[in-house]
């Protein structure tokens, strides 16, 4: 992703969300390694996961359509036998940004590992207090991970009460000893995503977002040098997070979504002081390494 900040950031108009709202997300089903099997159904599970995402109800609140928050699940089929799909799922959502024409990425989480049963045309319904199909308690513990990150870039601590519908899923579905839902597993899972979002420990975390997305890219319509002041501001929280939990899996997720952004955002537009950035940034996320030193000091 590459832009111009002094293009990206004209004012086209007021739009504006105050609190996470509903749903656009699109579901696609890849099943390009699978070739012997009738891909109607392959077809007919993608046009059932779109319903079930955006028909569900995931909120209380009221929302227009341009309210709803843009989303997607890429879903990779690597197995599939007997109706028992061996898959992985690639989940993105973002967000516009204050007046102008721009959205940026606010989630980007790559989970390997998602085993499910599947008959074509079977219902589709997510009850909240039993663990029934392992797929829609993924796709519904998603569905509230985005919600809540949506809602933290506009407010902190208001991500909150979906972060816990999130945990609530993770608790029932912890016993069936499923991939991915266990502190036993492997660090980098559902289990983990939810308690570190949640942990006072990685507050900071949450607190980085919201300094990039509400104090720093809603405001560069207005005024572009203080918007770049808190995009570093939120860079050097994760800096200081990151002496104390180095290499934790909610910094790698947060450069997932905002590595080529960031490297943009101190590539062009007002100059600010930002001695120390590269090097900041190299010590969170050396895996990016190569992209910070684009960024021109």
């Amino acid at each position: 992703m590459k832009f111009k900040i002094a293009v990206v950031f004209l004012v086209i108009g007021s739009f504006f969300r105050v609190h996470a709202q509903e749903l656009n997300c699109k579901v696609v089903v890849n099943y390009d390694k699978i070739t012997n099997a009738n891909t109607q159904i392959f077809k007919s599970l993608e046009t059932s996961l779109n319903d079930f995402m955006n028909k569900s109800v995931w909120t209380d609140k009221s929302f227009e359509n341009q309210e709803k928050i843009s989303c997607s699940m890429f879903i990779t089929i690597n197995s599939y036998e007997n109706n028992n799909f061996d898959t992985t799922i690639q989940v993105q959502s973002s967000r516009p940004i204050y007046n102008s024409s721009y959205t940026s990425t606010v989630l980007n989480v790559n989970d390997k590992s998602l085993q499910f049963q599947y008959v074509e045309f079977q219902q589709m319904y997510f009850n909240p207090n039993s663990f029934d199909s392992n797929l829609l308690s993924t796709l519904a513990y998603y569905a509230y991970i985005i919600l809540g990150m949506d809602a933290e870039t506009f407010e902190l601590e208001s991500g909150m009460p979906y972060f816990q519908k999130a945990q609530e899923i993770v608790n029932l579905a912890m016993p069936t000893g499923g991939n991915g839902w266990s502190q036993t597993d492997k660090t980098n899972n559902r289990y983990y995503l939810v308690n570190d979002l949640m942990s006072n420990t990685f507050k900071p975390y949450r607190e980085a977002l919201n300094q990039y997305m509400f104090q720093g890219l809603d405001v560069m319509n207005k005024d572009l040098k203080a918007g770049k002041q808190a995009v570093l501001a939120a860079i050097n929280t994760l800096g200081e997070l990151h002496k104390t939990r180095p290499n934790s899996y909610l910094a790698r997720l947060f450069f997932d979504a905002k590595a080529d952004e960031i490297v943009s955002i101190f590539s062009g537009g007002p100059s600010i002081p930002i001695d120390g950035l590269v090097d900041t940034l190299s010590k969170i996320s050396p895996i990016n390494s190569s992209k910070w030193n684009k960024i021109k000091l």
